[in-house]
């Protein structure tokens, strides 16, 4: 098992990185003056995990409870928000409760918005089972659920206690979930790392084949690339906008098309290919790198151009959807570019270029 730090003063906390991570050690001094743990997973999940989980927290806490939410990106709802609040009321549950998020990104980020605002604020720890939660929207406390306008816009920076990425959860793993979770590994590279880029060229087949070495390795490097985003910009004011490369053109998919229709990682994928293109266009890399990108997206198996959302203007249609964006600034969109291989930062476009990315990109 490797340990990575995540450095925040006193709200720092480490990602446990391994095999059958034993539960019970990996607590040992985070809750111990706790009382009441309460699990909260959907219902594929349930089926495959959480026996195991309860049994272990059922040697720690006096009382497990179980909340299960139903399964999918539709599902990160106020809804479901309030399935968490209306249970943790009924069963009395106070500030010596521990949330625990059993589950890929949606029930990450639920159980962490809940957290954060149930009784002003009560610890949580996150257990993902996606590679995408473990690569990624476990690691940095951004907590949210989704609106009809927009992806992610309500929420809160509330960071876990500990987060545990145990690959024994990606055996279970559909193969179209482990692809979208490929999206947000390969990120790493053009914003960050050149050399973690060229690693995914040379073994991206041994990482879809579940491998366990491979699979270590991405779920470690990305890890610690975020970790050291995260430290140095806890709450996006900087830095930490880069992470989120090719995530305003794939939110606008995600939103446009219908949450849950296009998976969070396929249109992250897309999203990547037309930030790249944009930023060739803008004369910040060259055509051969934007090349070299999608053809690593179309290794991994995800899609390579963005749908159509609007038969007579779809390029206005995605540009209506961007200007709801987090990094959006007074109506302006401002898109995470690469500045050079391994390097990013965040911008503004003309309208009128977009549309040509768009344009070019969607089909």
């Amino acid at each position: 098992m490797n340990v990575i730090n995540i450095d925040l003063g006193d709200r720092t906390y480490e990602i446990l990185v391994g095999e059958n991570i034993d539960l019970v050690q990996s607590l040992n001094g985070i809750v111990s003056d706790f009382r009441v743990a309460v699990i909260v997973t959907n219902v594929i999940v349930a089926g495959y995990h959480l026996d195991r989980v309860r049994n272990s927290l059922a040697r720690i806490f006096e009382d497990v409870r179980v909340i299960e939410l139903p399964d999918g990106e539709s599902h990160k709802s106020w809804d479901s928000l309030n399935n968490i609040f209306n249970s943790l009321l009924s069963w009395q549950c106070d500030r010596k409760t521990t949330l625990f998020a059993l589950g890929g990104g949606v029930v990450g980020d639920l159980t962490g918005f809940a957290a954060a605002t149930y009784m002003r604020g009560i610890p949580f720890v996150q257990l993902p089972t996606t590679l995408l939660a473990q690569v990624d929207s476990s690691v940095g406390g951004k907590t949210a659920i989704n609106h009809p306008l927009g992806k992610n816009m309500i929420g809160a920076f509330y960071q876990p206690q500990l987060v545990i990425c145990d690959f024994c959860t990606l055996s279970t793993l559909p193969d179209r979930e482990l692809r979208a979770g490929l999206a947000e590994v390969i990120k790493y590279g053009p914003i960050a790392d050149i050399a973690f880029m060229e690693w995914l060229e040379q073994n991206l087949n041994a990482v879809m084949a579940k491998e366990a070495a491979a699979l270590a390795h991405v779920v470690q490097r990305s890890c610690e690339i975020k970790a050291w985003v995260v430290s140095k910009d806890e709450k996006e004011s900087g830095l930490r906008a880069i992470l989120n490369f090719g995530h305003t053109f794939g939110h606008a998919i995600e939103a446009g098309m219908g949450y849950g229709v296009w998976l969070h990682g396929e249109g992250v994928s897309a999203g990547m290919v037309m930030a790249a293109e944009l930023s060739r266009r803008l004369g910040l890399v060259d055509a051969d790198f934007v090349r070299r990108l999608i053809s690593l997206i179309q290794l991994a198996g995800l899609p390579t151009k963005g749908p159509v959302l609007d038969a007579n203007d779809n390029a206005g249609r995605y540009l209506e959807l961007m200007r709801i964006d987090k990094k959006a600034e007074a109506g302006e969109i401002r898109f995470v570019v690469i500045d050079g291989p391994g390097r990013a930062l965040v911008r503004s476009a003309p309208d009128s270029l977009v549309r040509e990315v768009i344009d070019a990109c969607c089909e």
